[in-house]
């Protein structure tokens, strides 16, 4: 797999259990770290992740954050066409944003704070869909400690 690939995938399948999601909120927090290739160790595991030739995915709402984030227009179309080549995980419907909503309501009674409802929607939908999440960010260890949510940690 090329490195533009790599560059650009933000989500994979786990073999283990057929089906997981990579949310990087960490586009938000840090200038799009993996699309800058800055190599932190989450980023080096993804890599490894792709070159193994794991099959991708991603939420529809990292979608659109990444596309958003993309000056040019060379670069959004190059993107927007490795991105439409994998599955894009989508909200069921009315009752994936109540159980976002139920779940921020657990965390926040556990005293657990979860920072974005877009992270609830997000968990929600990997939870509808069996999705197993590799994140880099702490919202989703709270989620998961308060659902049925599955965490990817590398070995």
């Amino acid at each position: 797999m090329s490195i533009t690939r790599i560059r650009l995938s933000f989500s994979l399948v786990c073999p283990r259990t057929g089906i997981w999601a990579h949310v990087s909120d960490w586009i938000h927090q840090s200038g799009i770290d993996f699309l800058e290739a800055r190599a932190s160790p989450f980023d080096r595991h993804l890599a490894e992740l792709v070159e193994r030739d794991a099959p991708l995915a991603l939420v529809d709402i990292i979608y659109c954050e990444i596309l958003q984030g993309i000056r040019d227009d060379l670069g959004y179309d190059r993107v927007r066409r490795n991105l439409l080549a994998h599955p894009i995980l989508r909200p069921r419907g009315l009752e994936t944003f109540e159980t976002a909503a139920n779940l921020h309501r657990r965390a926040r009674r556990r005293g657990l704070t979860v920072r974005r409802s877009v992270d609830c929607v997000i968990a929600a939908t990997c939870l509808e869909t069996g999705a197993e999440i590799y994140h880099n960010d702490r919202d989703f260890d709270a989620l998961a400690t308060v659902s049925d949510l599955k965490i990817y940690r590398p070995r």
